[in-house]
C-alpha cells in the first residue's frame, strides 16, 4: 500500500472510501466492499473542519493514524491519502464557500448541528474533484448524510457511483462509530438503550405504536439525553403521515455525556388499524 500525503495522479476505476480516521470494523467493511468493486482502492483520512459545529468537538475527535494505516492495509486498501487542510481548501478556511445542503440538510441532524451537512457536501465535492473516483463507498449508519451525498453526487458528479454499506454493530447491537472510543464502560452500557429500543419495536406495524414504544424506552434511560426520534420515508427523508404504510426509516439521536450518538434502522408499517 502507498501512503499519499498529496494526491496528484489519475487512478483508473478508483473505488474511494472517505473517512475521518479512527478506523473501526465499520470502515473496514466499506474498504472490503470497495475491493469487490475495483482493483484500485483509495482510503482517505481527513478530519474535515468545516463540518464541526465547535472547535472543541473538532479537537476531541480521535486520531489514530498509525493504526489506521495498518487496518486499511489489512482490509485491502491500495492507497491511503492523508491530505492537508491546504490541499483540500487552498483558499483558506475563512474563505470557503459552503455548498448548501438544502431543506433536508436543515432537518434532524442539521437542525441540531447547523451547517454540518453543508460542510460534509463541501468536503465531498473537493475530495471527488481531486480523486475522480468511479465508486465512492459510505456507511448507512449516517443515513441522512448518505441520502444527501447521493442526491448531491447525482447532480454534481454523475459519473461517480455512490455505494452504501450496511451498519456494523458490536456484540451489544450498538452501531460502531469512531466517537464510541470516547465512551467509558458505564457510558457504553447506557448506549445499549439504542439497540434495546430497536428490539422493542421489532414487529411494530403502526406508526403510533412505533413512536410510543421508542419514546418509552429512550426517555426512561438514565444518562441518555434524547435529541430526536423521527420516522421518515427513506426515499424522501421526510416524516411520514400517521396512516402511512410501507417501509420507513427510524432516525434516533441523543447524547451520553459529551458524546453524540446516532442510529437508524428500517421497519415495515401497514398503516393505521
Amino acid at each position: 500500500m502507498r501512503h499519499l500525503t498529496h494526491f496528484d495522479e489519475r487512478i483508473d476505476s478508483l473505488a474511494f472510501v472517505p473517512t475521518m480516521g479512527a478506523l473501526h470494523e465499520g470502515h473496514l467493511a466499506l474498504i472490503r466492499k470497495a475491493r469487490e468493486l475495483s482493483a484500485n482502492v483509495l482510503v482517505s483520512v481527513y478530519v474535515n473542519p468545516t463540518q464541526f459545529e465547535s472547535h472543541d468537538d473538532l479537537a476531541k475527535y480521535p486520531k489514530t493514524l498509525e493504526r489506521d494505516l495498518e487496518l486499511a492495509v489489512s482490509a485491502g486498501a491500495d492507497f491511503l491519502w492523508t491530505p492537508s487542510v491546504t490541499e483540500i481548501y487552498p483558499e483558506g478556511l475563512a474563505n470557503v464557500n459552503l455548498i448548501e445542503a438544502g431543506v433536508i440538510g436543515d432537518l434532524y441532524e442539521g437542525r441540531s448541528r447547523p451547517n454540518h451537512f453543508s460542510g460534509v457536501l463541501t468536503v465531498i465535492s473537493r475530495l471527488f474533484a481531486i480523486t475522480e473516483p468511479r465508486y465512492a463507498i459510505f456507511g448507512e449508519k449516517d443515513f441522512q448524510q448518505l441520502f444527501l451525498i447521493r442526491r448531491f453526487a447525482q447532480k454534481a458528479f454523475p459519473k461517480v457511483e455512490i455505494v452504501s454499506g450496511e451498519t456494523v454493530r458490536d456484540r451489544s447491537g450498538i452501531a460502531l462509530s469512531s466517537r464510541n472510543s470516547r465512551l467509558s464502560s458505564t457510558e457504553l452500557q447506557i448506549a445499549e438503550v439504542l439497540p434495546r429500543a430497536r428490539e422493542k419495536v421489532v414487529g411494530a406495524t403502526t406508526l403510533q405504536f412505533l413512536r410510543a414504544s421508542l419514546l418509552e424506552v429512550l426517555s426512561a434511560q438514565s444518562g441518555f439525553r434524547l435529541d430526536y426520534v423521527e420516522v421518515v420515508n427513506p426515499s424522501t427523508l421526510l416524516p411520514v403521515a400517521d396512516d402511512y404504510s410501507g417501509r420507513v426509516q427510524v432516525l434516533i439521536a441523543g447524547w451520553i455525556g459529551s458524546v453524540r450518538m446516532i442510529d437508524n434502522f428500517p421497519i415495515e408499517l401497514r398503516g393505521s388499524v
